[in-house]
């Protein structure tokens, strides 16, 4: 969205850090008024520079303690296909296409250690336009910034 200015900025700033923030208090916080803050935040999601609002889940509570970037080197012209089917893996929580060595890079969430081997070697791995893997655990793991 071109014209974004300082006001759309802070809006931004303080629905990321808590996108149930009501509009009153966007407004409060921003130091604009209900109507304007209201006009802004529909602006942001008509033109889809928020795209939706969400929450922030403690995957350790749910079960999914294990996280993992799993690199993925795969068959040439075979990313859509293989994305289509890396989407079906409810432990998918990110899948990008990137550059460099691998062609593809997998954030998912595994119970412990057998359920991530399970899932890279007997899943991944299996999937045909799969060339070659490399996971990375994560150790710690901070969205939105350092808290």
């Amino acid at each position: 969205m071109s014209g974004m200015d300082a006001v759309d900025r802070s809006i931004l700033d303080v629905l990321r850090a808590d996108s149930r923030t009501s509009i009153r208090d966007v407004a409060a916080q921003v130091g604009i008024s209900r109507a304007s803050a209201y006009a802004r935040v529909k602006k942001l999601v008509d033109t889809q520079v928020i795209r939706a609002f969400t929450i922030d889940v403690d995957h350790a509570a749910l079960g999914l303690g294990l996280s993992a970037y799993v690199h993925v080197r795969t068959k040439q012209n075979s990313w859509k296909s293989f994305r289509e089917k890396v989407w079906q893996l409810e432990e998918a929580a990110h899948v990008a296409l990137v550059t460099g060595d691998f062609d593809c890079v997998i954030l998912v969430r595994a119970r412990d250690a057998d359920h991530l081997r399970e899932l890279v070697l007997e899943r991944i791995q299996a999937l045909p336009e799969v060339v070659a893997t490399q996971t990375v655990l994560v150790f710690e793991e901070h969205v939105g910034g350092p808290s």
